[in-house]
């Protein structure tokens, strides 16, 4: 056994506090017990095997990425795990906490200026084409988590996951879009288990794209690209919800707070939307959303800092 078997078989719990009386019963999957803290150590490993098989990532080769941060952190994990190299396109437009872990896991940082202008599709398409760049060298594999199909792979046994902890009673799961993989995957996952389901999309209120809105900047990390994924497809889920960054950020530190689950700002959305299908649904019904990454990637953020920021 090595530290990659860690990856998966996560808890999933129920929130008991935050829904309101008569609502659904809201289940939340702790995908922060990961070995990195996160869902992306599922793609992340998923991606890297696939490359290996088919030989395009060959023995001593460097592995090339854009990201947030969450992605970032997975690879560079799994990369030390395997021997391999990274080499990672991150921005300060992101929480500086991740660029700190990548470090840590032996990664190296080209960093792309935000201006202090937030997560916009133009710092995403600058990392995107940084990252092209280097993926072009001699014993580099540019993994491009937009147009990567093994990512998705990563997550189908998360949907499965779900629909076996919760008894094959899920009547509607709620996540967050940013490469979109996580979400079809998960899907496709329930849905091989039989399971019916209303599937909900979440974006930023601010970056409404997938909704036909303008792109826009927006302080949920991991989501919001300010553009339509490349692999987004939209016959797959029953509905869209936008859910603000304050919105966001708020419910991530009522997470901690009132139900001591302590989770990023993606999985505040997530659950913020999560409440809004509970309440529509009612009472007798279940709804299933993903704890995306740990709120340890956001302490030196102004994520959990409000009170004594005032």
């Amino acid at each position: 056994m090595t530290v990659l078997d860690a990856i998966g078989h996560t808890p999933l719990v129920e929130l008991k506090r935050l829904p309101p009386p008569g609502a659904a019963r809201v289940l939340v999957k702790l995908e922060y017990a990961n070995p990195t803290g996160s869902m992306k150590d599922r793609m992340a490993v998923a991606a890297i095997d696939a490359a290996e098989s088919d030989g395009r990532l060959r023995p001593g080769g460097t592995v090339v990425e854009y990201t947030g941060g969450t992605t970032g952190v997975s690879l560079a994990f799994v990369c030390a795990a395997k021997g391999y190299k990274a080499r990672i396109v991150f921005s300060d437009a992101f929480s500086q906490d991740k660029g700190l872990m990548m470090e840590a896991l032996g990664a190296e940082i080209t960093l792309v200026r935000s201006g202090g202008g937030g997560i916009t599709e133009k710092v995403v398409r600058q990392m995107i084409e940084e990252a092209r760049a280097l993926g072009g060298r001699p014993g580099h594999w540019w993994c491009d988590q937009l147009n990567n199909r093994d990512a998705l792979g990563g997550y189908i046994p998360l949907g499965e996951e779900i629909w076996e902890q919760a008894e094959g009673r899920v009547d509607a799961f709620v996540h967050c879009v940013g490469t979109a993989h996580s979400i079809h995957g998960a899907t496709r996952g329930l849905r091989r288990r039989g399971a019916t389901i209303h599937v909900v999309a979440v974006e930023p209120a601010e970056s409404a794209v997938l909704a036909g809105r303008p792109g826009g900047s927006h302080g949920i990390d991991g989501i919001g690209i300010g553009f339509v994924p490349p692999l987004w497809e939209p016959e797959e889920v029953n509905e869209l919800m936008a859910v603000s960054t304050a919105d966001a950020k708020a419910m991530a530190r009522r997470l901690a707070s009132e139900e001591g689950v302590f989770a990023g700002t993606s999985s505040g959305a997530n659950v913020v939307a999560a409440l809004r299908v509970a309440e529509r649904l009612g009472r007798g019904a279940t709804v299933v959303t993903i704890m995306v990454d740990s709120g340890l990637r956001y302490v030196s953020t102004d994520v959990f800092r409000r009170e004594r920021g005032r």
